[in-house]
Parts: C-alpha cells; sequence; structure tokens
C-alpha cells in the first residue's frame, strides 16, 4: 500500500508541473463549477468466448464539467485523471482517457493470462475457471466542495484471483485559489510529526473503548505497519480524518481505520498562517 501512495504522489507532482505551465492561480468563480461522472461497465472473455472466463471492468468517474474558469475545470480533470488512472492520461479529456483505459484494461488482461489458461484448460486442472475471473472497479466522486477547498475521494477495487480481492480509497484535498494538493505541512507546525502520532494512538484507544497500548495492540493495530500521520486524509470545516487502508496498520480482516482528530484538540498543532485552514471557517 505505500508503494501505491508514493506512485499517487509522484502522479500529482507531474499534475502540478503540469499546471504550472499554464499559470496556477484561479479565479473565485468556483461557485459556478459543476460536476458530472462517466460510467463504464465492460466485460471482456479470454478468446473472446463468452463460455470463457472474463474480466469485468465498472468505472464510475467524477469529474468537472462546467466552470467559467476554463483553466480551473482543466486543471481539477487533470488532477482527477492522473490520480485515477496514471500519468499517461494527464492531458486527455475525461471520455477519452476512460476509453483508453477500458481498451488498456481488457488487451492486457487477454495478453497476461490467454497462454497460462490455455495451458491449464488442456491439462485440465480444477477451478480453473475461477482463477482466471478477474474484476476491477474504480470510483470517484467529489466529496466535499466549497469557494477554497475540493475533497476528492477515489475508490479502487480489484481481484486477480486469490483468496480474495484488495482495496483502497484514498483523498485528494485540492486548495482551489492556487491549484495544488494540500499536504500535512501545509496545516501544521514545524515537528508536528511525534506529537500528532501520540494523538492518534490516544483517539485510536478511544474509538476502541480501551486505555492503554497494550490493549489496543492486542485487537491488531499496529501489527502490519507503523501508526503515524498520513498523507491520505480528508478535512471538513470542523476536522480531520486520517485513513489508513488493509494492511497498513492492521490486518485485512479488521478492514480500513479511520481516526478524526477536531481541529479544537490539536489547535497547538495547526499552523495559524495556514490559508487553507483559515478558509475552512
Amino acid at each position: 500500500m505505500k508503494k501505491q501512495y508514493a506512485s499517487l504522489f509522484m502522479l500529482l507532482l507531474a499534475a502540478c508541473g503540469f499546471f504550472y505551465s499554464c499559470g496556477n492561480i484561479a479565479n473565485k468563480s468556483t461557485g459556478k463549477l459543476r460536476f458530472d461522472s462517466i460510467q463504464i461497465n465492460q466485460t471482456t472473455h479470454l478468446f473472446n468466448d463468452t463460455v470463457k472466463p472474463a474480466c469485468n471492468l465498472v468505472v464510475n468517474f467524477a469529474y468537472a464539467s462546467h466552470s467559467v474558469d476554463s483553466l480551473l475545470k482543466d486543471s481539477l480533470n487533470t488532477f482527477f485523471l492522473s490520480a485515477c488512472f496514471g500519468e499517461n492520461y494527464l492531458a486527455q479529456t475525461p471520455e477519452e482517457a476512460i476509453k483508453q483505459y477500458a481498451e488498456k484494461y481488457a488487451a492486457n488482461y487477454r495478453i497476461d493470462l490467454e497462454p497460462m489458461y490455455k495451458q491449464d484448460e488442456q491439462e485440465d486442472l480444477e477451478n480453473t475457471y475461477a482463477w482466471y475471473s478477474y474484476y476491477r472497479n474504480l470510483e470517484s466522486h467529489v466529496q466535499w466542495c466549497t469557494d477554497d477547498l475540493l475533497v476528492y475521494r477515489i475508490y479502487y477495487h480489484e481481484y486477480t484471483g486469490g483468496a480474495h480481492g484488495n482495496y483502497m480509497t484514498s483523498f485528494l484535498n485540492i486548495n482551489l485559489n492556487t491549484l495544488i494538493p494540500v499536504h500535512l505541512d501545509d496545516l501544521f507546525v514545524e515537528d508536528y510529526k511525534e506529537l500528532l502520532t501520540e494523538l492518534l494512538w490516544q483517539q485510536l484507544m478511544a474509538d476502541n473503548d480501551v486505555s492503554s497500548r497494550q490493549e489496543i495492540e492486542d485487537l491488531g493495530y499496529g501489527s502490519t505497519g507503523e501508526l503515524e500521520p498520513t498523507e491520505n486524509f480528508y478535512l471538513t470545516s470542523k476536522d480531520i480524518t486520517f485513513y489508513y487502508n488493509i494492511y497498513e496498520i492492521a490486518p485485512y480482516v479488521m478492514g480500513p481505520t479511520q481516526i478524526t482528530l477536531p481541529f479544537a484538540s490539536i489547535q497547538h498543532l495547526l499552523n495559524g498562517n495556514s490559508d487553507v485552514l483559515k478558509n475552512l471557517n
């Protein structure tokens, strides 16, 4: 999972570079910003034979459909495309990107699996059909949008054989005044990480009605990774929620973990000069 977030961060850097070539200050007409979505549901069978296994791709992609500021609209869509599909789709329209993404997914499925399936089919192995039945589900939506901040949520679920599929949720918090993603360093004072980590542990203990680190660790938290402030967070006007996907800090069976810290409880760690925080109030 950490590798996936590192990749997402690099994609966002690439998107930022794309914006700077055009200028990076949006006007204040975000009230007329409107959003729409594109949906596809595509099934592709091995060898184009409907009696053989298939992959299923479902996409529900939210994008900016209208704004009086074309730079704002295009910049947001570049962010959305980059985060959902990758840097190869940065300069495309949403319709073009999804069409090519779907074609590539189907082609790769057939290229990768048809030779193996043909061999397994000849050997008459049991459960062959189930092993080769793949799916991918990608959904995104605008979770929150004000004149100054947009929160974009992406849900990704994929099955490629095995005991279960893998899924993850990621968030983009975008400063609409500068068209730059919001990071933790923009919100907190220097040297905040150690103190914020302790507050995260305390809140996690409170959420699970336990009173010690040992008790919360006995439940499974911290067994698959260290609990620390993550860049996968989302903002509201009153709080910040840190989102940890499966395996990041707890086993798969426990699912994702969300830890919400009200701004009132972390006021001493917040950067008083942060334009993002000032505009939330």
